[in-house]
C-alpha cells in the first residue's frame, strides 16, 4: 500500500483544527502580549481607581429633595415683611421662573454645550490639564454645569486632581438621575455671586437693587460673569475687567444665537449700572430691638445653623408670624426717643458712637464693617476722614462724602472742657444732620430706656423698643436691663393685700414705720417719697393715688411679706426674699415682666405669658412651633354665615382672683384722675397706671393702659447715677407714655374695664371710705363720693342706733308718711342699677 500524501495530511488536519492554530500562532508573538498585560493592569488601575475615587462617594440621590439654606423671614401682625435672617441670602425659584435670556447668559459664560453633554466636556478637560500641568496652577478650569452642581452641592471645593476626578464621576451620575431642567434649576438656586448673595435672585437684588423679571440683558451678562470669581469683577475695584468679561458673555450669546445683533450693541454700549454695597437693613425700621429678641428666642428653640436640626434659623427657611405692630412700633419707638432727647437736651456732646483706624480712602469697608447706623428723623451716621482748621471730611456708608463746617459742631464736650469739634479724631463714627450746604454734629443721648406695649388678652408683645437706636445700642434694655421698678411694684403689693382681706376703703395710717431687724442691722424706719410727712389715717385708695411709701409697708406688714413675694413671683416679676424694702421695688426687673403683671391685672387675673412669635412654619408651610397648634376656624369668613361668632382658644392661668384683680385695675384708675398721673387725665378714656421714682432717683417709670393694650417704659442711664431731684415718673415717663397714646389710641373705641361676676359696686366718700346714701358721683375728678368695687359681704355698712331701731309710735307713722310721699316724688331717681346698666352691665 502506498504512503499518504503528507501534505493532504496537513491540509486536513488544518480543516479540521480551525482557529486555535491563528490563536496560537498570534499569542507567540510578543506585541499580542504586551497588549494583554497592559489591559490586565489597565482593568486593575480602573478597579483600583473606582475603589479609591468613587466608592465613597455621597449618593446623588439625595438631589432630588436637597434644600438649599434658606434664611429665617418674620412678618408682623398683618402679614408684611419685617425681617430676615440670613448668612447666605438666597431667593430659591423654579426653572421656569428664571427669564430664559438670563439662562442663556448663563449658558453663554459657563457651558454652552450644557444640553448636548452627558456631564463632562472631555476636550475642555484635556486642555485644562495640560494648562494647568505646564503652567504650574492648581487644578482648575473646564468645569461644565453639572460638575459644578457636584463640587458646591456634594464634595466641596479642594484645590487637587483627586477632586476634578470625582467631580466628573458624580457629574455623570448626576445627568443620570436629574433632568437638565433641575441641573441648571439647582445651580442657579445655588451658586455663590458675592456680596453675601447665594442664588441669581439674590445677587438681583444685590447689586441692582430689583428682581429678576425686570433686569436688562447687559445686568443679566453681568451677574453669568459672577461665577468665575466675584471678587474679580467688582463693579468698584475692578470696573474695566468686569466690562470686558461682560462683553466676551455678549459676544458668546451673539455667536450662539441667543440675541440679536442689535440686542449685542445696545448692550455693549451701557454701564454696568450696578448700586453701592450696603449692609442690610430692617425691611420695617425701628424694628431691630424686636427683631433681635425673635432671632434669641427662635436660636434657643431651633439651634443656629443646619448642623443643629432641619429648622435652624439661618439655614431652615423658617416663615416667622410674629406679632409686631408696625404702627404701635413707630409710635412707641418715636415718643422714647424724642423723650430721651428732651431729658438729654442741654447737656453737651456725648462723644462719638464708634472709632476705627482708616488708612487713606478704604474708609468705606470699615465703617461697614462696624455695623453703626441710625435711622432717627434726617440723622445719619457718617465717618470722620479728615479734619482741618475750618471743617470735617465725612464718609457715608453708601460711598457718598460731605463736609461738616467747624461753625456746625461747637456745642461743649460733656464732662470735659472744649467743643465737640476740638475732641474730634480721623475714624470717628458720628451722629449728623443736614444744615445749610453741609451737615451740623448732633448728639446721641447719652440716657437711655425702654418701651414695651402688650396685648393683655393674650399677652402678645405689640411694640418694643429697647434703646435709642439698636445699631447703636445692641443691648435690649426691656429684656436685659435689671432695673429697680419704684413705686410701680405697689399694685402688686396692694393685690396681695387685697387677695389677703383688705378692701379698697380699708383705713391705713400713713404714718411712721419701723421694725426691728435684729441685733445687727437694728431699727429699720421707713419715709414716704421726698420725705413727706405722714398725712394720718387714709383709705388703700387714697394710698395707691397718692403713692405713699409709709402705707405701702404697712399694708404689706399686715399682709405678710410671704404672701407678697409669693403673687411677685407667681405673677412673673421675681424671685425675692420677703423683706419689705421690696414692698417698695426694691428688687430688680426688667420693663418686660412688668407691663406683662400689669397685664394680668388687667386681663382679671389671668396670665398669659408675654410672647413675640405667634407661630413658626417650616419653609414648605407647616406650623411646627408652638406644638398643637391649631388655626382658628372661620376667623378669616368673608362674611358673617349666621352662627356664633368663632372665637380662638386661649388659655390661662389664674394668678389673682378676678375681684381682686378688678379692684385693683379700678383703684389705679384714680392715679389717671387725681394721683401722680394726672398728665394723663386730658386722654378722656377708661386708663389706669402707676407712676413709679425709685431711690436717687436713678430710674423713673409709667406702667398702665386701657382694656386693649397696656405699654410700659422706664429711662435712665446704664451705670446707674442719679437723673437729679426734679425727676419723677409723673413728670419724666407719664408724658412719654402720653405721647405714645395720644397716636395709638387714636380711632379705637373708649372701653370701660369690665367687673368680674359678684363686684358690688358702691357708693362711697373719697376721703373716709364710708358708704354715702344720699348723694351720688359726679364726672369730676375730685368729686367727693365715687363709685368703689367691693366683693360680696365686704362693703361698708351703715351703722344704726337704738333709738333709730326703737323709734316712738307718732314719729314712726310721721316719718312713714314722710317716706311714702318722697318715694312718689323720686320715682324718676337715678339707681345704682341704672349706673350699672349705663356701663354695660355687670360681667
Amino acid at each position: 500500500m502506498a504512503e499518504p500524501d503528507s501534505t493532504v495530511t496537513f491540509r486536513i488536519r488544518r480543516e479540521e483544527g480551525g482557529s486555535p492554530g491563528f490563536l496560537r500562532r498570534s499569542w507567540g508573538r510578543w506585541w499580542v502580549k504586551t497588549l494583554a498585560v497592559l489591559a490586565l493592569f489597565g482593568a486593575v488601575a480602573m478597579g483600583i481607581g473606582w475603589y479609591v475615587f468613587a466608592s465613597d462617594l455621597p449618593s446623588v440621590d439625595k438631589l432630588r429633595t436637597y434644600e438649599p439654606p434658606l434664611p429665617t423671614n418674620v412678618r408682623g401682625v398683618d402679614g408684611a415683611p419685617v425681617y430676615t435672617y440670613a448668612r447666605e441670602r438666597r431667593v430659591e425659584l423654579s426653572y421656569d421662573e428664571y427669564p430664559q435670556m438670563l439662562v442663556h447668559a448663563f449658558l453663554a459664560a459657563e457651558d454652552k454645550s450644557f444640553f448636548e453633554h452627558h456631564g463632562v466636556d472631555y476636550l475642555g478637560i484635556a486642555s485644562a490639564a495640560f494648562r494647568n500641568i505646564s503652567t504650574g496652577r492648581r487644578p482648575a478650569g473646564a468645569s461644565t454645569i453639572t460638575q459644578q452642581v457636584a463640587k458646591n452641592l456634594l464634595i466641596g471645593n479642594a484645590p487637587n486632581y483627586s477632586r476634578k476626578i470625582k467631580e466628573a464621576i458624580l457629574a455623570y451620575r448626576i445627568e443620570d438621575t436629574l433632568t437638565k431642567k433641575q441641573i441648571l434649576e439647582l445651580y442657579l438656586n445655588q451658586i455663590a455671586l458675592g456680596r453675601n448673595a447665594f442664588g441669581v435672585a439674590a445677587a438681583s437684588y444685590a447689586y441692582f437693587g430689583k428682581d429678576l423679571n425686570k433686569l436688562d440683558l447687559a445686568q443679566m451678562a453681568y451677574l453669568a460673569i459672577l461665577p468665575k470669581g466675584p471678587s474679580n469683577y467688582d463693579p468698584l475695584r475692578h470696573t474695566q475687567r468686569a466690562l470686558d468679561r461682560r462683553a466676551y458673555v455678549l459676544r458668546e450669546m451673539l455667536s450662539n444665537g441667543f440675541i440679536t445683533q442689535a440686542q449685542h450693541d445696545a448692550a455693549m454700549a451701557e454701564p454696568l449700572g450696578t448700586v453701592p454695597r450696603q449692609t442690610p437693613k430692617t425691611e420695617t425700621a425701628g424694628a431691630g430691638y424686636f427683631v433681635e429678641e425673635v432671632r434669641r428666642q427662635l436660636m434657643g428653640k431651633f439651634g443656629e445653623d443646619a448642623m443643629t436640626g432641619p429648622y435652624s434659623v439661618y439655614a431652615g427657611g423658617l416663615w416667622v408670624r410674629s406679632s409686631l405692630d408696625p404702627r404701635m412700633q413707630d409710635y412707641a419707638q418715636t415718643a422714647l426717643r424724642e423723650g430721651l432727647l428732651r431729658f438729654d437736651r442741654g447737656r453737651g456732646w456725648s462723644g462719638p458712637m464708634g472709632h476705627v483706624d482708616i488708612d487713606g480712602d478704604a474708609w468705606q469697608a470699615a465703617f461697614l464693617n462696624t455695623n453703626i447706623g441710625l435711622d432717627y428723623d434726617d440723622w445719619r451716621a457718617a465717618i470722620v476722614t479728615d479734619l482741618s482748621t475750618a471743617s470735617a471730611s465725612l464718609g457715608f456708608s453708601d460711598g457718598s462724602t460731605g463736609e461738616m463746617p467747624r461753625s456746625a459742631a461747637q456745642m461743649p464736650v460733656r464732662g470735659g472742657g472744649g467743643t465737640a469739634y476740638a475732641a474730634l479724631k480721623v475714624g470717628d463714627i458720628i451722629a449728623v444732620a443736614p444744615e445749610g450746604g453741609g451737615f451740623a454734629l448732633r448728639s446721641v443721648p447719652k440716657i437711655s430706656g425702654a418701651f414695651v406695649v402688650e396685648e393683655p388678652q393674650t399677652g402678645r408683645v405689640l411694640a418694643m423698643q429697647g434703646g435709642f437706636d439698636s445699631r447703636v445700642q445692641a443691648f435690649n434694655r426691656a429684656t436685659q436691663a435689671q432695673r429697680q421698678p419704684g413705686s410701680t411694684i405697689k399694685p402688686i403689693v396692694y393685690a396681695a393685700a387685697l387677695e389677703g382681706g383688705m378692701t379698697p376703703a380699708s383705713i391705713i395710717v400713713d404714718g411712721p414705720f419701723c421694725v426691728y431687724q435684729g441685733a445687727r442691722l437694728g431699727q429699720k424706719c421707713f419715709r414716704n417719697f421726698g420725705n413727706m410727712r405722714g398725712a394720718g389715717p387714709h383709705t388703700m385708695r387714697w394710698g395707691v393715688e397718692q403713692s405713699r411709701n409709709l402705707m405701702t409697708v404697712r399694708a404689706a406688714a399686715t399682709t405678710g411679706m410671704p404672701r407678697i413675694v409669693s403673687l411677685m413671683d407667681r405673677i412673673g416679676v421675681g424671685k425675692y426674699p420677703p423683706y419689705l424694702s421690696y414692698a417698695l421695688g426694691a428688687g430688680e426687673t426688667t420693663v418686660s415682666r412688668m407691663v406683662n403683671a400689669y397685664a394680668i391685672l388687667a386681663n382679671q387675673g389671668q396670665s398669659h405669658p408675654a410672647s413675640l412669635i405667634d407661630f413658626v412654619q417650616d419653609r414648605h408651610g407647616k406650623v411646627i412651633w408652638p406644638e398643637n397648634w391649631r388655626p382658628c376656624d372661620r376667623c378669616n369668613a368673608p362674611a358673617w354665615n349666621g352662627k356664633a361668632m368663632p372665637r380662638p382658644v386661649v388659655r390661662g392661668k389664674q394668678i389673682v382672683s378676678a375681684m381682686s384683680a378688678y379692684q385693683m385695675i379700678h383703684i389705679a384708675e384714680g392715679v389717671i384722675q387725681r394721683g401722680t398721673a394726672t398728665v394723663l387725665r386730658d386722654l378722656d378714656r377708661p386708663m389706669f397706671g402707676k407712676t413709679g421714682t425709685n431711690s436717687g432717683p436713678t430710674d423713673v417709670w409709667f406702667i398702665g393702659g386701657t382694656p386693649q393694650m397696656i405699654g410700659g417704659l422706664y429711662i435712665g442711664y446704664d451705670q446707674p447715677h442719679s437723673l437729679g431731684g426734679a425727676a419723677q415718673g409723673g413728670t419724666v415717663a407719664a408724658p412719654i407714655f402720653k405721647a405714645f397714646a395720644t397716636k395709638a389710641y387714636e380711632g379705637l373705641p373708649k372701653i370701660p374695664f369690665r367687673a368680674p361676676a359678684g363686684i358690688r359696686m358702691v357708693r362711697i366718700d373719697r376721703g373716709s371710705g364710708r358708704p354715702v346714701f344720699g348723694a351720688w358721683p359726679t364726672d369730676d375728678p375730685k368729686a367727693p363720693v365715687i363709685w368703689e368695687a367691693f366683693k360680696p359681704e365686704s362693703e361698708p355698712r351703715r351703722v344704726i342706733h337704738r333709738d333709730a331701731i326703737l323709734p316712738d309710735p307718732t314719729a314712726a307713722a310721721a316719718s312713714a308718711a314722710k317716706a311714702r310721699a318722697a318715694s312718689e316724688a323720686q320715682k324718676d331717681t337715678r339707681k345704682d342699677s341704672d349706673f350699672l346698666q349705663r356701663q354695660g352691665g355687670i360681667y
